[in-house]
This record gives C-alpha cells, sequence and structure tokens, in this order.
C-alpha cells in the first residue's frame, strides 16, 4: 500500500486552424476580425479556446464587424468584453465548441463514480482493473484521517492484507505460469478486482466542454461535496482559468468553494 494524491494533468486543448478560419472569413465579409491576430490580441497559442468560442459567437449573429448584418451597428472589440456578455447573456451552447482533455491521476473510484453522472458534454476512458492486474492497492487519505493514530494503523494494516491476498491469488491462479492465455489472465484478474476497496487509487482521461466545466466545477466544489472531489475541481479550476481567463474569471473562490458570476450558462 502506498499513499498518494490527486493528480491533474492538462493533456489537450482547443487548436484553431486560422488558415481556414481566414478562408471563411474572406467570403463572408469578415477578414477584419483577424486582423487582430496580426495585432497579437488574438494569441496562437494560449487563448486558441478562447478564440474558438467568441468564433463561435460571432458567426452565430454575422457580427465580425458592423454592417455586415444589417441589424447589427456596432461589435464589441475586445475579446474579454466579448466573451464576458457571451457569459452573461448565458449563451452557453458557443462554449460547447470548447473541450480539454485531463489526465487524472491517483483518484478513486469513489470519485470515478461520481465524475460519471455528469455525462452530457464528456468523455471518458478509465484504466479498466479487468485487464490491468493490481500488483499494489495505492490509496488517498485525507488530512483530519492521517491525524487519527489509530484508524491510520488500523487501516494501513487491513490494505495491507488485501494487497497481499491480490499476490496470493495470483500465485493461487498461476497468471505469471508459462503459456496462460491472456483470456484467461483477463478472468481471473476481473474476479480479482472484487477484492479491492473502492478507495483504490485509478487513472482515467476526461474530456469536457467548457458549458460542462463550469457547471461541473460549481456542483463538485460545493459545501456538501465528496471531500476528494472538491480537492481534484479545484485543481482542474485552477488550471482552467489560467488557460482561458475569459471563460473562467469570473469565478470567486471561498473557503474552496467556485462560486460564478454567471451561473447555468
Amino acid at each position: 500500500m502506498k499513499k498518494v494524491e490527486p493528480q491533474v494533468r492538462l493533456v489537450a486543448r482547443p487548436q484553431v486552424d486560422y488558415d481556414a478560419i481566414a478562408d471563411y472569413l474572406e467570403e463572408v465579409g469578415g477578414a477584419a476580425w483577424l486582423e487582430r491576430f496580426d495585432r497579437g490580441e488574438l494569441d496562437a497559442h494560449l487563448n486558441d479556446p478562447q478564440n474558438l468560442a467568441e468564433f463561435a459567437g460571432r458567426l452565430c449573429y454575422r457580427s465580425w464587424e458592423p454592417g455586415l448584418n444589417p441589424n447589427v451597428t456596432r461589435v464589441r472589440k475586445d475579446q474579454d468584453a466579448y466573451l464576458g456578455n457571451i457569459l452573461a447573456s448565458l449563451h452557453g451552447s458557443v462554449l460547447e465548441h470548447v473541450s480539454f482533455s485531463f489526465v487524472l491521476h491517483n483518484v478513486s473510484r469513489v470519485l470515478t463514480h461520481e465524475l460519471i453522472r455528469h455525462r452530457p458534454g464528456v468523455a471518458v476512458s478509465q484504466e479498466s482493473l479487468r485487464f490491468v492486474r493490481l500488483t499494489d492497492l495505492p490509496f488517498w487519505f485525507p488530512d483530519w484521517a492521517e491525524d487519527d493514530p489509530e484508524l491510520m494503523e488500523r487501516a494501513t494494516e487491513m490494505l495491507q492484507r488485501m494487497e497481499e491476498f491480490q499476490f496470493w491469488m495470483a500465485e493461487h491462479f498461476g497468471l505469471d505460469d508459462e503459456g496462460v492465455k491472456f483470456a484467461e489472465k483477463k478472468h481471473k484478474t476481473s474476479f480479482m478486482r472484487r477484492f479491492a476497496p473502492e478507495g483504490v487509487a485509478t487513472g482515467l482521461v476526461w474530456t469536457a466542454n467548457v458549458r460542462t466545466l463550469r457547471h461541473t466545477l460549481e456542483a463538485r466544489t460545493a459545501p456538501g461535496a465528496e471531500e476528494e472531489i472538491r480537492l481534484l475541481f479545484n485543481l482542474i479550476g485552477e488550471t482552467l482559468q489560467k488557460e482561458a481567463p475569459a471563460l473562467f474569471g469570473d469565478y470567486v473562490v471561498e473557503d474552496g468553494v467556485w462560486v460564478p458570476k454567471h451561473r447555468k450558462v
């Protein structure tokens, strides 16, 4: 048994094809929007998520510049102001074009069972304990548990015995013997995982769009949320504010609770 801490790694973000956008804008008369790119106002790496959201929003109303849509006589030039208005007007469909992918490492199956309740705008690929044989039982303990010596002694002893049982079963089933077919290993490994605690740490790739992320960030850092998932989403929130401040900058963090200025976008 080894103690672990939940970890978050951002592994993928939107990448905008500016040549394709320029080709489209040339056809519809909105090429002036990309001139901001030449002036450095649209950063090709850091702000791609924000640029994509703005592009989708302006396409909806043909608001690249005044006059392209006869109903539009003025447009917001500043991206922060534009995206702030998107949030304030609850134009959340624009945000669904922007997705981020994370590796969530050393998170328990307690956490993943709660995380998969958030399904719209989400993709999940989780480590399969039907295929992956456990050789140890990584486990996260909250601070209050670690401050209880008797609890930690009993918990550690129990986890060590469960870990030993995993090794015993592998030897008993002869899984490492020469010539054992993978199908047999998979069959027995699936049985063995039933004796692993729900708190065993695992990993997954979790992808979500900004509309879902905004809702989940608020819901899973709320005071009544499970403590491990609160810890995890605090890390996710910190990452997102750095990646796309115009899309997540309206949150105020109070005692670990992420409260948005604009809710239900």
